[in-house]
């Protein structure tokens, strides 16, 4: 009986000692927010109505920089993983973006109408079709720029789709996107501003793709070795398609705004990574 009970109390410390494995740590989960803003805070936009041109604006689809004085988004920061892809259709409810602060001008969406340049999204419609809510996110005036119709549709069109055909190859894309400049040329000829000049239109749209194979500890996977793609054009409607005939390095992207594109990152592994133009395939 004794040798029975014994063998009850060896069974029971085995059971409970297999539950417990200190080597594993648990993994750091982000929210939302933080997952968008993975690479860093561009120019440390901060979300105090006294900040108003480089104001934060944090969303769980992505997160941006606003100007009040442009109307426009400076940059725009977002994740795209298998997650955020699925079978949403587009919702195309452009509309004003209630979480700027009261008194700020809201861009409407016929603020663009008869302008010749397309509502153009920083943040894609198709980057975000898990479900009809993270859709209708990127269809906010706050996540749009006045862009030349062919560099919106045919270009930009062109890279986005690119992206999305790497996630679905089994990568995971981190992606910065913004403008700069004042004036660009879009359907019908010239403009600095439209909407009774409310509204900056941009000389140059530019963007950065940091692409990693999926996984966990996506910031500290990213090294020396880490695709990285820089893109600056023209807001042209003779601008090319080939947006991979408009590759820079992030470097040059820096000395033309002033952001710190990927300060998240390891300073030794940063100065690696801007100062090369990609040369990977582009489609």
């Amino acid at each position: 009986m004794l040798r029975r009970h014994y063998r009850c109390l060896l069974f029971l410390f085995l059971v409970l000692s297999g539950c417990q494995d200190p080597e594993v740590a648990p993994q750091q989960t982000l929210t939302l927010e933080e997952e968008q803003l993975l690479l860093g805070n561009p120019s440390n936009a901060t979300a105090d109505e006294g900040n108003p041109d480089n104001y934060l604006l944090l969303k769980a689809q992505y997160a941006l920089s606003y100007s009040r004085e442009r109307s426009t988004p400076n940059w725009v920061s977002w994740h795209v993983g298998r997650d955020w892809l699925g079978a949403a259709d587009r919702q195309d409810d452009f509309r004003s973006d209630p979480r700027l602060p009261g008194g700020w001008y809201r861009v409407t969406a016929s603020s663009y109408t008869g302008s010749g340049f397309d509502r153009g999204h920083n943040a894609p419609s198709a980057d975000r079709t898990r479900s009809e809510e993270d859709n209708s996110a990127t269809f906010l005036m706050t996540n749009m720029i006045p862009q030349a119709p062919r560099n919106n549709q045919e270009t930009w069109a062109n890279l986005e789709d690119y992206t999305r055909e790497l996630v679905r190859e089994g990568l995971e894309v981190y992606v910065v996107m913004g403008s700069y400049g004042e004036g660009g040329t879009g359907s019908k000829g010239s403009a600095k501003t439209i909407d009774q000049g409310r509204v900056t239109v941009p000389a140059r749209i530019w963007k950065v793709l940091v692409v990693l194979e999926a996984g966990e500890d996506d910031l500290e996977r990213i090294s020396t070795g880490t695709r990285v793609i820089a893109v600056d054009t023209p807001n042209s409607n003779s601008v090319r398609p080939d947006w991979g005939s408009y590759r820079t390095t992030v470097d040059a992207l820096e000395q033309a705004t002033g952001y710190d594109l990927l300060s998240a990152v390891p300073l030794q592994v940063q100065l690696a990574l801007e100062s090369r133009v990609d040369l990977g395939p582009t489609q």
